[in-house]
């Protein structure tokens, strides 16, 4: 049997001191361990930087790397860095919101243990929306039916999610498109010149990460402008295969309930919260009058 690959994290970051600690943590606490962890800072203003600081200084052994990138801003060039520092077999691209599942490190490994496998990606669950195993079937049943209708050429790695070998970034990395202005997806855009080099892009049910649903609370014309983001990538590679389009039919359909959903999630984890400290401060009152 081969010896397995070892995985790089890569984290591009930007003012995200309100998720990289536990984007951290869960990255660390895997079932098979990381190469190591790199965390690409983009010119943050807030304690993203200081925050990564003080979890090197907790897990030692864990191998976190925090790196800037002070060029330019922009997820492509902090992303390009992340993947020219790391020295893993694989890298393993997460956004910094994203709460790893703790065997994804595991499942990534076993993957790229197949020599044709030059890419994978999964599914997701998101993490601060209600009937969160439900969402992951869903989101799993609805890219496995992207994929059978575009017949197994598959074009959508998941930013959030996905993995590349280093063989095939060098491949690429030189083509992939600089996206200046800001237009397109850029983990489709990797993936368009995945297949336009032959290099095998796989999906995986078992590689699962949790990630925030924030998106949803763009109003609807930013949504949509995100959401086109799909057609503006395929046009730009003179793609006219039709489902390629069809997330951007599924991601519309779901924005509205998604956010009804998500409203109703803060609206419980709100109620939850002050019940709880209402019982806090009733046991606290109790105590104090036994003392009397």
């Amino acid at each position: 049997m081969s010896t397995p690959p070892s995985i790089s994290i890569i984290i591009p970051a930007y003012n995200e001191e309100n998720c990289i600690r536990q984007c951290l943590v869960a990255a660390i606490f895997q079932t098979v361990p990381a190469h190591e962890i790199v965390v690409v800072d983009n010119k943050s203003t807030d304690s993203t930087a200081e925050i990564v600081r003080q979890v090197q200084l907790e897990y030692p052994d864990a191998n976190i790397i925090l790196t800037s990138h002070e060029a330019d801003q922009g997820l492509i060039p902090t992303r390009d860095h992340g993947f020219n520092v790391a020295t893993g077999d694989v890298y393993g691209r997460i956004d910094a919101d994203c709460v790893l599942e703790s065997d994804w490190v595991e499942r990534v490994s076993e993957t790229f243990q197949d020599p044709e496998v030059m890419a994978a990606t999964g599914p997701v669950v998101y993490s601060d929306m209600p009937l969160r195993r439900f969402g992951l079937k869903a989101d799993d049943k609805i890219r496995q039916f992207v994929l059978k209708l575009a017949r197994g050429q598959y074009h959508f790695l998941f930013g959030s999610n996905m993995a590349l070998r280093n063989s095939a970034w060098e491949s690429i990395k030189d083509h992939v498109c600089r996206d200046e202005e800001d237009l397109m997806h850029e983990d489709i855009d990797i993936s368009v010149h995945l297949a336009q080099h032959n290099l095998l892009i796989r999906y995986v049910p078992t590689m699962i990460t949790g990630m925030s649903a924030r998106r949803v609370e763009d109003s609807p014309k930013d949504y949509w402008y995100y959401v086109n983001r799909f057609d503006r990538t395929y046009t730009a590679h003179d793609i006219e295969h039709r489902v390629l389009r069809v997330p951007m039919v599924l991601f519309m359909s779901v924005y509205a309930p998604a956010k009804m959903l998500r409203t109703l999630h803060h609206q419980r984890t709100r109620y939850l919260t002050r019940r709880q400290a209402r019982n806090v401060r009733a046991k606290s009152e109790l105590r104090a009058t036994r003392l009397l």
